[in-house]
């Protein structure tokens, strides 16, 4: 089994897959980051502050009336946390977008470089050793 898991360990698949996510992880705080510190600030701007985050039901238990969601949490109630969700749906669209624009921008200059080389003129061939072949017999048969 020992023997098994080294040959799978030294696959380059599975190495690719380990440096995805190391990138991955490292890609997702710089998007969380984008989000959190420069894109939900601007949309606040816009939207006067919005945030679901505190709006709750109480399902069972007993929570002070304009308790925030932490206070009811802690206080053993039974919380129905609605608002945390909507923030979180929200959160998701904003980072997918993001991700989309992110991605679309990579793409689009995959596609200039690959049209650059596609563009660029390829050195002039000189007769390939067949057609050198057949001058020297189509001149030899002349002569």
């Amino acid at each position: 089994m020992l023997q098994e898991f080294k040959k799978f360990i030294a696959k380059g698949n599975v190495m690719d897959m380990a440096v995805g996510i190391i990138v991955g992880a490292a890609f997702t705080a710089i998007v969380k980051s984008m989000v959190a510190d420069l894109i939900n600030p601007i949309i606040g701007l816009f939207t006067g502050g919005v945030d679901f985050t505190n709006n709750y039901a109480v399902l069972g238990g007993d929570v002070p009336e304009g308790a925030s969601l932490e206070a009811a949490r802690e206080a053993g109630a039974s919380i129905f946390a609605y608002g945390s969700f909507i923030m979180a749906v929200i959160n998701f669209v904003i980072i997918a977008f993001v991700v989309f624009m992110l991605v679309r921008g990579v793409n689009k200059a995959k596609e200039a470089a690959e049209k650059e080389e596609e563009a660029a003129p390829e050195a002039p061939k000189g007769p390939s050793e067949l057609d050198v072949l057949l001058e020297i017999r189509d001149a030899l048969n002349k002569g």
